[in-house]
């Protein structure tokens, strides 16, 4: 296949589906990784797409760099506790949980009374955190993604596969009517929804700041989980999915 042709297809991909891995493009255009990578990085240097650790989003899908695990620990802290607080609170001796790598799904450790459910988690610190509480916990294999100090990779996605979760809590970065639940990080969004996947009930802790924002990978629509935040300041989101407000 010629070098425009396959430009061609890869822009096709991504105009459709705004962002894409390095996998998916060599399973639908059948050619090779190293190909791929090759075609990812020209057409980035032409600005006809961002080319991002593991595949590439859409150009019109740039929205700022991730913030670390240290400065959004210290971002609405209040409004963050109060929601892990709900959020732990829900969880029972039955329960298999999935806990995603993020801040406020951190601070439900905290909160966390339930010893006989057992929990999977992609986050460093949540397992060791866990683990010194005296929880069971399973932390699955794959790249640690230094930012978020969270596991992705093709490993983690395999292992979450293995299993069926009763709830699963998750972080995330925007909250769109338009673009569902989104996240920076092409392997960081696999991660999310692979695992949001497996859970009979998802549930998207989000404080105040996130609705309205649009990163640039989509996780799932907004009907795919239960979000728990803080007082809506916007009601419209309402018409979307269930929303539990865990004011003060």
């Amino acid at each position: 296949m010629l070098p425009d042709e396959r430009f061609r297809r890869i822009l096709e991909i991504i105009r459709k589906k705004q962002s894409v891995t390095v996998q998916e493009l060599v399973k639908q255009i059948g050619i090779s990784e190293s190909t791929v990578r090759r075609d990812l990085a020209a057409l980035d240097k032409k600005g006809l797409l961002h080319k991002v650790h593991g595949g590439a989003t859409s150009i019109d899908a740039g929205f700022g760099a991730e913030e670390t695990v240290a400065k959004k620990s210290l971002k609405n802290v209040d409004e963050k506790r109060r929601i892990a607080q709900y959020c732990a609170e829900i969880i029972r001796p039955d329960d298999f949980i999935y806990l995603d790598a993020g801040t406020t799904t951190e601070m439900m450790i905290d909160f966390l009374t339930e010893k006989k459910a057992s929990y999977v988690t992609n986050g460093i610190m949540h397992a060791k955190k866990l683990m010194d509480y005296g929880f069971r916990v399973y932390l699955i294999g794959g790249e640690l993604r230094a930012v978020t100090e969270a596991v992705v990779g093709e490993e983690a996605l395999e292992s979450l596969r293995k299993y069926n979760f009763t709830k699963g809590f998750f972080g995330i970065n925007g909250i769109s009517k338009k673009s569902g639940f989104t996240t920076p990080d092409v392997n960081e969004a696999l991660v999310k929804k692979t695992a949001l996947s497996q859970c009979l009930d998802a549930y998207i802790l989000a404080d105040a700041s996130k609705f309205g924002r649009i990163s640039a990978v989509c996780v799932a629509g907004l009907d795919q989980a239960v979000i728990v935040t803080g007082k809506l300041k916007e009601p419209s989101f309402l018409k979307y999915t269930a929303i539990k407000e865990v004011s003060e």
